[in-house]
């Protein structure tokens, strides 16, 4: 992992500490300041990624060349940039809580240098997932009991962006993705049909249809909406009849009124014994489609959702922030109109037998009756538990499952929801208003 996966106002900041011996370990604290529009919760995702690349974090000897060369560091600062390493401690929320606006999702403290250069990586990697995740849950509320499938990868933002929607959308509850090898990272479901261009390459779809379930015949699903929908279907019949295929099978729907060519499908399967056939679903679908689908009683089994989640079209990112809120002993805080900040390393205290919002506190407070939901997940530089690509990410989304159930009604509604509040305790009120006091009697 190169150390120049960074911001170069970071770099110079960073330099400028080493010079000048200011070596004291720093806490910064990385929060959304506001949930985007239409949304009442966020989905904490991204942390494996996040202490991956701190983990990896250093500068090797191209990169130190390139600051030298171009950047003009100087041969002091680079031989403190060599040894460099990350060595600090984070806390976080794990994977899969539902977390709300101004609720540190994690707190990194570390020799200031090192913190100062986890930013823009840190802040990159939760910011996305966490945004992917989100989505993906909306679409998951919003499909009922109907399987979900992330169909993202050709449109997301890169490749690695891929990846990385197919493992949200794996913790927010899809159960398989088209991307094989963020299927075989992470241990997910790899799925797939046909592409239109499959179907018109044969003289007619009863051949393109014949030929595929030669080829695949474990669980094929034809893809039936290249020329007529409702021919395809009979199509699709007439060779499932003929090869005399059982087991799972179904039609895509990629096209037209989804809803009205659900029930014309329906019935057609179900009229030549094809009861147990799936149909799904594609084509520009995201939470706001598949609810409409679903109120209409459109019988629809799975539903591929691809562009929309992939790079969560309607609110593509997070108001987010990582700020210094500690060096050594020191708390500190911003007083900017519109971005002041809370000093201290934070705690975030949840009563899950109530709906009462949450309460940031500080993380020395004693929880009381609440749940703390930020946990030590490194330390001294090295990850406490083991890397388990697969399993990360189904625990992540058994955690979301007990949070969406546990998430009162108004805060998981698709349009116009109304988050819970979170509140500040009244020890983090006194610090902040003991610091504030200092900062302005200075000033003035």
């Amino acid at each position: 992992m190169t150390g120049l996966w960074t911001d170069l106002y970071e770099l110079r900041m960073a330099a400028s500490y080493l010079r000048r011996g200011m070596t004291e370990r720093a806490t910064f604290s990385l929060f959304s300041r506001r949930l985007p529009p239409r949304r009442g919760f966020l989905v904490a995702a991204g942390l494996a990624e996040a202490l991956t690349f701190l983990e990896n974090f250093a500068f090797d000897d191209d990169d130190l060349g390139y600051l030298r060369d171009v950047v003009g560091f100087d041969e002091a600062t680079l031989a403190a940039l060599a040894r460099l390493r990350f060595t600090g401690d984070v806390w976080a929320v794990p994977e899969g809580r539902v977390v709300f606006a101004d609720e540190p999702l994690l707190e990194v403290t570390a020799p200031l240098a090192e913190a100062q250069l986890a930013e823009t990586g840190v802040l990159n990697l939760i910011t996305f997932h966490t945004t992917v995740a989100t989505k993906a849950a909306r679409c998951r509320l919003a499909a009922g009991g109907a399987q979900l499938v992330d169909y993202a990868f050709r449109r997301t933002h890169g490749i690695e962006a891929a990846a990385a929607v197919a493992r949200a959308s794996a913790i927010a509850g899809f159960a398989a993705t088209s991307d094989v090898e963020a299927a075989r990272r992470y241990g997910l479901q790899p799925s797939g049909t046909m592409a239109h261009a499959y179907v018109e390459a044969f003289p007619d779809e009863r051949a393109a249809f014949r030929a595929f379930a030669a080829d695949f015949p474990t669980n094929p699903i034809f893809l039936v909406d290249t020329y007529d929908t409702p021919a395809g279907v009979r199509a699709a019949v007439d060779v499932i009849t003929e090869l005399g295929l059982t087991g799972p099978l179904g039609v895509r729907l990629d096209s037209g009124d989804l809803a009205e060519l659900a029930r014309q499908t329906r019935a057609i399967l179900d009229e030549a014994g094809l009861t147990d056939a799936q149909i799904v679903a594609s084509g520009s679908l995201d939470e706001d489609v598949i609810a409409a689908l679903v109120a209409a009683g459109a019988p629809i089994d799975a539903y591929g959702v691809g562009t929309k989640m992939g790079v969560s079209y309607d609110a593509p990112s997070l108001d987010s922030a990582y700020k210094l809120v500690a060096v050594g002993d020191r708390p500190v805080l911003k007083l900017s109109p519109g971005k002041a900040t809370l000093p201290g390393p934070k705690q975030i205290f949840r009563d899950r037998s109530a709906a009462s919002g949450d309460v940031v506190g500080l993380r020395d407070e004693e929880p009381g009756d609440r749940e703390p939901l930020l946990v030590p997940v490194m330390r001294d530089g090295r990850r406490l538990d083991p890397v388990d690509p697969a399993g990360a990410v189904r625990a992540a989304r058994h955690r979301l499952e007990a949070d969406l159930g546990w998430l009162p009604e108004p805060a998981r509604r698709l349009a116009d929801p109304t988050p819970l509040t979170v509140t500040v305790s009244p020890a983090l009120t006194a610090l902040h208003d003991r610091v504030a006091a200092q900062l302005t009697s200075r000033a003035s």
